[in-house]
């Protein structure tokens, strides 16, 4: 009975998904304004003969296969749990997500000139391209945690990267606000609970937003990265959800037509076909 229910509530949310929605283009004529199964088969890289099988009852996915269907679908957490539920899963086993998926890897590749780096779950630094290296944000450090870009904010770790109090605070509270909503998902990871009580131990301001319990949506971030090669640059600094792996990308942009803008472009073009090594997380 399940897997006829799990078929059923698949060609509901496929049919109800619009190909906006999921970042795909809207071109020729269609009889309905949902995903093709061939779409959403290709997003969450599965057969379209597999997808049709599993719509019709005829097969119980894997864990993994749900999570990809769910992922691709930017379902709700109460949806991927009744997902999980209808194929016999458990929804998580508490753990963050730590392989970069292929969504992720692709980002990285088609915004090669951009300067950007992937954050998980818990805001560990998990990859990166050329251009995000060429920045060389912040130097290696033997803490355990130097991929990890709330410890390196709250923890004064050595950094490039300077905001003004205002941005600070802000991009300080969001930290906080996702590592809060990641501890509440990932209740068995005992990596991010270390983190948290670590953060919360040594800085007064982490441990003061923690207990704060504040939400934030979208933060505006502008800093001044301090390049030992071309001096100061000013860029903006945006972070786009990217469902495959719950992960973050980190995106450092200058003003069009600006002085930095042709600086960072410089910067990019000389320096990206060579890896700043060990460097870690933009603090």
């Amino acid at each position: 009975m399940g897997q006829h229910e799990l078929g059923s509530a698949l060609r509901e949310l496929r049919d109800r998904t619009t190909p906006a929605a999921v970042g795909l283009p809207s071109v020729g004529r269609r009889r309905a304004r949902g995903l093709r199964r061939e779409e959403l088969a290709d997003l969450a890289g599965v057969s379209a003969d597999y997808l049709r099988r599993l719509e019709q009852g005829r097969r119980r996915p894997s864990p993994a296969v749900v999570t990809a269907l769910a992922r691709a679908l930017r379902v709700s957490e109460a949806e991927y749990e009744r997902l999980c539920a209808l194929a016999g899963h458990a929804a998580a086993d508490g753990q963050v997500p730590r392989v970069t998926g292929a969504g992720a890897t692709r980002l990285l590749e088609r915004l090669g000139n951009t300067p950007m780096c992937l954050c998980d779950a818990a805001w560990n630094v998990v990859g990166w391209n050329d251009a995000w290296a060429a920045l060389q944000c912040g130097e290696p450090t033997a803490s355990p945690w130097d991929r990890n870009l709330a410890w390196r904010i709250f923890g004064d770790a050595p950094s490039s990267v300077h905001r003004t109090p205002e941005h600070a605070t802000g991009f300080e509270t969001l930290l906080t606000a996702r590592l809060r909503t990641a501890s509440l998902r990932y209740p068995a990871d005992d990596s991010l609970a270390a983190l948290v009580d670590e953060l919360r131990a040594t800085s007064a301001s982490f441990d003061g937003l923690w207990r704060a319990a504040r939400t934030t949506g979208t933060q505006e971030d502008r800093s001044v990265l301090r390049h030992p090669d071309v001096g100061e640059l000013t860029l903006d600094c945006d972070l786009l959800a990217v469902p495959d792996g719950d992960a973050v990308a980190m995106l450092f942009t200058a003003t069009p037509g600006s002085t930095d803008a042709g600086r960072l472009h410089d910067l990019v073009g000389h320096l990206a076909a060579t890896p700043a090594g060990g460097r870690t997380g933009p603090g």
